[in-house]
């Protein structure tokens, strides 16, 4: 059965369209995806995001727990920072990216992908032996909410949060008289807050924030725009762009890696030895220069040779072109600047290596 968000009916009223994502159904889009887009890039957007997963990790050995599922070096955490990482399986394969926030000494929040909640929790539990380490599925206990772009901190300052967390850290904070927890975290490339609150309270909080938002432009945000916005930042989706036969390292994700880890994890020896040499393949930017969209699982050839695949491409409704993550080869020739050719329906159309991200992010500004 697909499961639904506490916030679904508010959606429905809104008029979204509602699609299945993730066993969960989801807005995609309230008006045009476009017109969300730019809504985020220009003021600012809300979006449910209830459907992520909240995983509490706490015990006497929590860090070194952690410390053996991903390749960050959790010890370098403070109470109230976050850190993004993978969970990696034996190989290197990412089974999930996550974001880890430390909530307290001996205490960890989770936040998983949707649509990989029970491999998670289910590949903690075999690593778990030997640790003194409990782990609580919360997901469905909490909503989470998305306030993103560039006018989204002057609204929480105007809700009385004069105090803001820092980038990639978390607090408790008050809104409207409701507890929640409040990190400056997000997936769109902008400034903004993500927002942790209790089911019971998550209708009261969706519409007071569209209330309250008004004056900044704000306009609830479908799962289309959040896939453009993520897409033009060159952030990854998990089955898109990541997947359990692909490292960190071929992901472009070395520079999440700790390079002095002392502590043994999964996967560490491949993923060490690929940051001395490289993968047989690496995550690619590309930009169209023929007029044509290179689609998820479309072929990339170079020379009239097959040398990668699509992973997420579309329209950039900012830079006014279509653009793409490809995996390739790991060769040289295949570089920023490179023209290659992505076979779309039986025909190449060209399109050159660029760099990543597509736009500037914005979301490290302390404002």
């Amino acid at each position: 059965m697909t499961k639904q968000t506490f916030l679904h009916d508010k959606h429905v009223a809104l008029g979204a369209r509602m699609v299945d994502f993730a066993g969960w159904h989801m807005p995609v889009q309230y008006s045009s995806i476009i017109e969300e887009h730019k809504t985020v890039r220009e003021s600012i957007g809300i979006f449910d995001v209830s459907h992520m997963g909240e995983i509490i990790v706490f015990g006497e050995d929590a860090l070194p727990f952690l410390n053996k599922l991903v390749p960050q070096d959790v010890t370098k955490l403070v109470d109230l920072k976050a850190v993004y990482c993978q969970l990696t399986n034996k190989t290197g394969g990412i089974i999930d990216d996550l974001i880890i926030y430390k909530l307290e000494d001996k205490k960890y929040l989770i936040i998983a992908n949707a649509s990989r909640i029970d491999e998670d929790l289910n590949w903690m539990v075999r690593n778990k032996c030997g640790f003194d380490v409990t782990i609580v599925n919360e997901s469905h206990n909490y909503s989470l909410l998305a306030v993103q772009g560039p006018k989204a901190c002057d609204l929480m300052k105007s809700l009385g949060l004069t105090d803001l967390p820092e980038f990639f850290h978390i607090k408790r904070g008050e809104l409207f008289n409701i507890n929640v927890w409040i990190s400056r975290t997000g997936y769109t490339g902008e400034d903004g807050v993500e927002i942790l609150v209790r089911n019971e309270f998550s209708e009261y909080l969706w519409d007071k924030l569209l209330e309250a938002g008004k004056e900044f432009g704000i306009k609830p945000i479908g799962l289309g725009a959040r896939d453009t916005l993520r897409l033009e930042a060159a952030l990854h989706l998990y089955g898109n762009d990541l997947d359990e036969d692909t490292t960190p390292i071929e992901a472009g994700l070395a520079w999440s890696v700790a390079k002095n880890k002392t502590e043994d994890y999964n996967g560490k020896a491949k993923i060490l030895e690929q940051l001395e040499n490289g993968g047989s393949k690496k995550l690619v930017g590309l930009k169209m220069l023929d007029k044509g969209i290179a689609r998820h699982g479309y072929d990339v050839y170079f020379n009239n040779e097959k040398v990668g695949v699509v992973t997420s491409g579309g329209i950039s409704p900012i830079r006014g072109d279509n653009i793409a993550l490809a995996y390739v080869k790991n060769l040289d020739n295949l570089a920023v600047g490179s023209t290659i050719q992505v076979l779309i329906r039986d025909k190449f159309y060209n399109a050159e290596i660029i760099k990543r991200p597509f736009v500037a992010k914005r979301n490290k500004e302390n404002k």
